[in-house]
């Protein structure tokens, strides 16, 4: 999963915006969970309808109380905090999209009990 929005100070952006399939797994079904506080390192997608498999992923890098009804959070980074601010510094165009390719290899999802 690329990322192809890299906003410094607001958010970094990955997924399958194209609707490939390629993320078909992280698509939410079923009940939406609720929204917690957009601090910074959460993560969570847009409130739109996830009917195509089309999937987007936004870690905040600050904390941005103006997506509270844009975003749906559900999770948060608890290690590898360095890494996305290693991937906030990369250079960008000016549509904010990297000049390098970044990328999701692996995650692990936790719930917390």
């Amino acid at each position: 999963m690329l990322f192809h929005r890299v906003i410094k100070h607001y958010v970094i952006q990955a997924g399958d915006n194209q609707g490939a399939g390629a993320t078909e797994d992280w698509n939410l079904r079923g009940k939406q969970p609720t929204s917690v506080k957009h601090e910074a390192f959460m993560l969570g997608t847009s409130k739109g309808k996830h009917t195509n498999k089309g999937f987007d992923l936004f870690i905040t890098t600050a904390p941005i109380p103006d997506l509270n009804e844009k975003l749906i959070v559900f999770g948060r980074v608890v290690k590898g905090e360095d890494v996305v601010q290693e991937i906030e510094e990369v250079d960008t165009d000016e549509h904010y999209k990297p000049k390098v390719s970044i990328g999701i290899l692996d995650v692990t999802l936790k719930q917390k009990i």
